[in-house]
């Protein structure tokens, strides 16, 4: 794929595209939790309906988002810049997230005292505990904190990345699938592995596993995947669909209705970096690589440059609007579960988009939403 192809105006067009279905995918799996969450660490689902759609659309089609995020920051960010130093790419880097995030973490913990989502000593309790992690209203935030990581690491691992071989990176990529094997290892045979124990967390694999993974992954497909579009396409579906098939079985299996059990109990297979999700992302990264044109709608463009505003955004209007179509009713919602979880996302999507918008034309909205 040529440079002349890929890019238009700067941009990398089909990365647009990825960051649109990918900020989708993040409000559809928030929807889907609505209709198996019963609390912070409990989840039922209601009925075969419910069980259905949510392994459908959370688990077919929603699990890959998160690290579809991490591959296009990656994609476009590595190796650092030759002449770059470290302290020039941390200061462009934190500047872009750290002041929105802030921003976003005090809204979180002092908006919902509006509408009675939260009370004051949760807020005051929230705030003391900012510095260290997400308040309790703003659980989708995690995700700042795993970016942060992969931007501290990209100025230490891009020396070996510039000069490293294909091979070479196959081989840590290698090591990297096996570790995604762990989540299940944990889950079926033992809490502990390799050398961990409740003094040491870092076992034999923790500097191989990990979101540094798909930082890797994403250098490889850039540099060295030089498949023609027909080879990909197969390539992509392939991986697609394995991936997304076994992640939506692996939550239908468990999610027998009516009985309760703990999140991560359902969700076994549901971590991000496991093999299914990894297959799955990989195959979707290669579909849409695909996408050769020179130029994106501007809608697309648009709504990708206003996606991580509509991602730290979201959840004030998703969940409003999720409790109003659920009806206090997981199992009877307003319309069908097979309509309600898209429409929620839909809905949301929208509204984040909109508001995202109309900030954009503030003077200093770059560090409200990015």
């Amino acid at each position: 794929m040529t440079d002349k192809v890929e890019k238009s105006a700067g941009r990398i067009v089909f990365l647009d595209y990825i960051r649109v279905l990918a900020c989708l995918a993040v409000m559809m799996a928030h929807a889907s939790e609505y209709f198996y969450c019963v609390s912070g660490t409990e989840a039922m689902v209601a009925n075969e309906q419910n069980r259905f759609w949510v392994a459908l659309y959370d688990g077919c089609f929603s699990r890959a988002a998160v690290p579809l995020f991490m591959i296009v920051s990656a994609y476009l960010l590595v190796p650092m810049r030759e002449g770059q130093t470290i302290p020039q790419f941390y200061r462009r880097r934190f500047m872009r997230i750290i002041p929105p995030m802030v921003c976003f973490l005090l809204l979180y913990t002092f908006l919902p005292l509006l509408w009675g989502g939260t009370t004051w000593e949760q807020s005051l309790d929230d705030l003391r505990l900012l510095p260290f992690n997400f308040p309790m209203t703003a659980a989708h935030l995690w995700f700042m904190y795993p970016l942060i990581s992969l931007y501290l690491i990209i100025p230490v691992i891009s020396p070996w990345l510039r000069d490293a071989s294909a091979r070479d990176e196959r081989i840590f990529l290698g090591i990297f699938a096996f570790t995604t094997l762990i989540p299940w290892l944990h889950h079926f045979v033992s809490p502990e592995l390799w050398g961990e124990c409740h003094w040491n967390q870092y076992s034999m694999l923790y500097y191989n596993s990990g979101f540094l993974g798909y930082l890797v992954l994403a250098h490889y497909i850039r540099k060295h995947i030089k498949w023609s579009c027909g080879r990909r396409l197969a390539v992509g579906i392939a991986c697609f669909c394995l991936g997304a098939v076994f992640t939506a079985w692996s939550f239908w299996w468990k999610g027998e209705p009516s009985v309760l059990m703990g999140i991560p109990e359902m969700e076994w297979s549901w971590g991000f970096c496991t093999p299914n999700v990894v297959l799955t992302t990989f195959g979707l990264f290669l579909l849409f690589s695909c996408i050769q044109k020179p130029k994106a709608p501007v809608v697309v463009t648009e709504l990708s440059q206003l996606s991580f505003g509509m991602y730290l955004m979201h959840m004030f209007f998703l969940s409003p609007i999720a409790l109003w179509i659920m009806n206090d009713n997981p199992a009877q919602p307003l319309i069908p579960v097979g309509l309600a979880i898209p429409t929620i996302a839909l809905l949301t999507f929208l509204c984040s988009a909109v508001t995202t918008k109309l900030l954009s034309f503030l003077p200093g909205s770059k560090y409200v939403i990015g």
